[in-house]
């Protein structure tokens, strides 16, 4: 069974977190849900920019303790400043980064893709997408030298619900969530378990 962790930050996009994980789910992937500590408290229950409150499954220190490797794929949804508190975790930048060098899903939507994968190294040469108008790596990137560094050769695809180059999975918003998610599970399941999900769920 492939296994998928969710970065949760206070402030997170709760539309493009709970579609993912539902659908996923659904498929069969084990999935777990990890609270990010922002201002330097880990709690377990963290409520997103709506005020919807979920409770993770386990905080960041205790994913860390885990034994058994790393999983299959990440995700960060969006929201600010759901995406602004991950960034600013170092210990969260440094897991993606592992899983992007060992060729592990990682996957991101809205904000995430700029104010999180920009500081990772993880755009470099690739096609992504992301919210319209979060464009300035050099915001989130300590400046425009270091985000030149960093995002050299990424090519920003715009008006497209989600991007897919090869182990790199970037969705636009909220409104994108569910054709971001289902392209997620396709990654994990194939394309037969995607349609099979799809049409069960009455999408449109």
């Amino acid at each position: 069974m492939a296994r998928l962790v969710v970065f949760l930050a206070e402030g997170f996009e709760e539309i493009e977190a709970v579609t993912p994980i539902d659908y996923l789910r659904r498929a069969g992937v084990q999935v777990e849900t990890v609270a990010i500590p922002a201002g330097g408290k880990a709690d377990p229950l963290v409520v997103g920019s709506h005020n919807i409150p979920v409770k993770a499954d386990m905080t960041f220190d205790e994913l860390a303790m885990r034994e058994g490797g790393l999983p299959d794929g990440v995700f960060i949804p969006g929201g600010m400043p759901g995406a602004a508190n991950v960034g600013s975790c170092e210990l969260a930048l440094d897991f993606i980064k592992q899983m992007f060098a060992q060729k592990k899903l990682v996957a991101a939507i809205c904000a995430a893709p700029v104010v999180v994968l920009g500081k990772t190294g993880v755009l470099r040469n690739k096609k992504y997408t992301c919210y319209p108008g979060m464009k300035r790596f050099a915001d989130y990137c300590g400046g425009e030298e270091k985000a030149a560094q960093l995002t050299a050769g990424a090519v920003l695809v715009p008006d497209q619900p989600f991007v897919v180059d090869q182990n790199l999975i970037t969705g636009r918003g909220p409104g994108a969530a569910e054709q971001f998610a289902m392209a997620i599970v396709e990654a994990f399941c194939g394309a037969e378990t995607a349609q099979k999900i799809k049409k069960g769920s009455v999408q449109r």
